[in-house]
Order: structure tokens, then sequence, then C-alpha cells
């Protein structure tokens, strides 16, 4: 693979020019083939449409069938002029599916206004089933197309070509958290350092030169895209003038503003006196939107707690059936702001778990202050089952209904952690723990001590309703997929 080649080192000029040819064709594909999609859609969501409205009559009327045959063609162009297009938002991200849902709305009101203006008669039965079909079948089209574009990346394909601009320490980072996340789609072929006594690699990440030789990197690598990480020495004129010479080959230009994981709504440029400066609102810890986000969960967790209410008798049956033991564990956690509460689990280990726990710290695996083995011998039979299915954590929707805990937030953190916390780990106490949150969907237990805390962090500073959702969706696959459960 190109992408491969270029970690150990240079290209030849050739095989550069190919592959940024390579890397700027498979971003074609994917629209061409999502811009396809949206027009099998329409069709089908048309054709529905018409059949259901019109079935009794036993005919379809011309005009109907004459805006099913227009209808892709509007829709396509809905889509388009809603940003659908931009191949900046493939494969990450919920701007792709947000542009949908926008060209839906656009183009449904666009039919009412002018169907009002005409005074046209248009049957509501057939809008009302048209546009959403259409909008169904698009979302589902396009996550597909998007699954499939992750599988492939997976596989080393479909990648942007990344020549990152700073310092050493936060490219190595950076490196490390594209690699454990491929589907961003992003791979490092090249580093320019700002700083001087240049190694040849970093984490393998081969070093092409400074700060003045982004350009020549961007040839030599054949990059499509450079990033520019916080880094002082990039000045205004110096990154200026960059853009201008990345501007001549079409490659495109990301800079890292100096903020840890402040993103989303919270953040907006603004041009104050000629200058773009970036404004961070507050991060939304109290407020409407809060009384709403618990008002929610606890009524989804009564909801789940009675419709759950026979897997929870199954469950307890087999716990007690397998070691005559009780069938719940509780433990204290601490909960929002430092108040500490009782976290109810099915038990998954044997009784005296506590007791054993010191003849196995030696063996932890997990970094940090947190204690995991892949093999713990005291998770029993059932247990593991429980753990392999996260069926353990359902007595936690208790803890939800009585105000202790949220359906998404940060892990629910054990006393003698937060003891050892450092100042920024507390933020992660501002708001209440969560049954799911970044961590569970982002690999669980696998997932490293400093990175399962930045996420928590990362989810207190860009909490929103919709963050939440797009949270409890993908914890759905994390449990199917069963990484991390152990």
């Amino acid at each position: 693979m190109a992408e491969q080649t270029a970690v150990t080192g240079h290209l030849p000029g050739h095989q550069a020019l190919r592959a940024s040819q390579d890397s700027a064709a498979w971003a074609r594909a994917y629209l061409w083939r999502a811009a396809v999609g949206d027009l099998t859609c329409a069709v089908v969501a048309g054709v529905l449409a018409v059949q259901a409205r019109f079935l009794s009559q036993g005919s379809q009327p011309a005009a109907y069938l004459i805006f099913t045959c227009v209808l892709p063609i509007l829709w396509a162009a809905a889509v388009a002029l809603s940003g659908g297009y931009d191949a900046r938002f493939i494969g990450v991200g919920s701007d792709e599916f947000r542009r949908i849902l926008n060209a839906a709305v656009s183009l449904t009101a666009t039919v009412a206004i002018v169907s009002y203006a005409l005074k046209l008669n248009v049957a509501r039965g057939y809008v009302a089933l048209a546009m959403p079909s259409t909008t169904v079948l698009d979302l589902a089209m396009r996550y597909w197309l998007r699954k499939h574009l992750h599988r492939m990346r997976d596989a080393g394909q479909c990648l942007r070509r990344v020549v990152v601009v700073g310092h050493a320490p936060a490219i190595a980072e950076l490196a490390a958290m594209l690699r454990r996340s491929n589907y961003h789609g992003m791979s490092i072929v090249g580093a320019c350092l700002a700083e001087a006594g240049r190694p040849a690699d970093i984490a393998d990440i081969p070093v092409f030169g400074g700060l003045d030789s982004v350009s020549a990197a961007v040839d030599s690598f054949g990059a499509d895209t450079v990033a520019v990480l916080s880094c002082p020495e990039m000045n205004g004129s110096r990154l200026r003038e960059l853009g201008w010479a990345l501007e001549q080959t079409g490659t495109e230009l990301c800079v890292a503003p100096a903020l840890l994981d402040v993103a989303g709504p919270r953040t907006t440029i603004r041009p104050i006196a000629g200058l773009p400066l970036l404004h961070v609102d507050q991060a939304e810890l109290g407020g409407g939107k809060r009384l709403i986000k618990g008002a929610l969960d606890r009524f989804a967790a009564g909801l789940a707690l009675l419709l759950l209410s026979p897997a929870f008798l199954a469950v307890a049956v087999a716990i007690r059936a397998n070691d005559n033991g009780p069938v719940f564990f509780r433990q204290k956690r601490v909960g929002k702001n430092g108040d500490t509460f009782w976290l109810w689990k099915f038990r998954t280990m044997v009784v005296d778990a506590e007791a054993r726990l010191a003849e196995l710290e030696k063996l932890n695996e997990a970094t940090g202050v947190l204690f995991k083995m892949r093999r713990d011998p005291r998770i029993t039979k059932v247990g593991g089952w429980l753990r392999r299915w996260s069926l353990d954590e359902l007595p936690q929707l208790i803890n939800v209904l009585i105000g202790d805990m949220s359906l998404v937030g940060p892990r629910p953190a054990l006393p003698d952690e937060t003891a050892r916390y450092g100042d920024d780990m507390h933020r992660r106490l501002k708001v209440l723990p969560g049954i799911t949150g970044l961590w569970q969907v982002s690999g669980r237990s696998d997932l490293p001590w400093e990175e399962a805390i930045r996420l928590d962090i990362r989810y207190v500073e860009n909490w929103s309703v919709a963050l939440d959702l797009q949270i409890l969706w993908k914890t759905l696959a994390a449990v199917i997929r069963g990484s991390g459960a152990y």
C-alpha cells in the first residue's frame, strides 16, 4: 500500500504524485456512490408513495408520476445545496447526516410554499409519505456507505495522506490517537518540526524538515492534507503564506487550536478588528438542557426497568443457580461534585472477590489507577457471559431512576481512584456519571487509563443531547462487538 510505504521513507516523484491522485480519486468515487444512492432512494420512496397513496384508486394521476420522476433531481439538488457532497465530512462525525436532514426540511418546506403560492392541489398524503421515506432511506444508505468505508480504512485503504506540522510530543500523541481510530481516515505520512535538533522519525513517522519545508514535504510524500498543531512558531504571516502555497496544489490545510478537547458548538470564529478570533462558549454544566436530560434519563430508566423485568428475573435465577450467592453487587462510587453513592450491578465475581484483590494486584494489566485482567480468576462462568453482553450493568438503571447517575456520562469512579486524581481529572466530577459514555464506545477496558480520562473530560466539555443520542446508538454496536468487555 502507498500509505504503508510512506511511513518508512520518502516516495519517488512519480509515486508521490500517484499517491496524491489516488487519495483524491477515492474521495470522488465515494461522493459519486453517495449521489447515485441519493437518487436511488428518492426513486424508491417516490414509487412507494404513489403506490401507497393511490393504491385504492387503481390508477395513478399523471401529475404525481411526473413529480415522482422529478423528485430524485430535486432531492439531489437539495442535498448538494445543504453541503451533502462536501468531501470534508466523509466518514466521520454527524455533519453528513445533519446535512441530509437539512435537505429534507428545506425541500419539504419548498414544496409546501410553492404549492401554496401557485395554489397547487398536492395530496398531503403523498408528500407525507415521499419525503420522510426518502430521508430515512437516504440516512440508512449513507450509514451503510460509511460503514463500508470504515472497513476499507481498517484495511489501510481510502486514507487521507497527512503531513503534520508542530512539536514532537504533540505529533506523537496525534499519531497514537489516529492509529487507534483508523475510521478517521487520516494517515500521517510525514512531519515537519518546529524545534531544532530534529530526529529522523517520530513514532515511525519520517521527519522531513522544519517549518519552511512543509510544501516540499507535501510534494515528497504525495500528501493531500497538512495539519498544523498548536505551534507558536507558526505565526499568522507564516501560516498565511503556507495556505497560499498549498492553495496552488489543492492541498487541504487544517489548523488545530491550542484547546484540549473543546470542539463542536462551543467554538465559533468571530472576526474582531480584522482578526479571526476563536470564541469558546462555557461548558453546559447546568441550566435548562441539563434539566431536560435528567427528566429524559429518569423516564427512559423507569420504562427500561419495566420492560426488562423478565430479563432481570432470568439473570437473577442464573446467578443464584451458579453458586447460590447474592444476585446483586453494590459498591461505593463517586458521583457529581464528589458525592458518593452506592452503585448497583449484577454480581459477576465470586463472593469473596474484594478480599482476593490484594493477591492479584501484581497481575494488573491496566495502566493508571484501575485494576483490570483479561482472565480474572474471580469472574464466575455466568459472570463472564454477563460481562460479554454488558448485562451486569442493567441494575444501574436503578441509580439513574433515583438520580445518582445518568444514561450517558463519565465512568463512575471508585473513591480511591479520585483520591489520586490530578486537578484536571476532577473536571469529570462536574456532571453525573453514566452507564455508558465515550469510554464505552471507544474500547472500554482496552483503553489506556490516560485515554479513558481524556474521553471523559472531552464529554464534559462538549456535552449535548445530540452527542448523548450518538453515544447511545454506538453503545449498542460496542456491546454486540464485545470489544474491551472483560
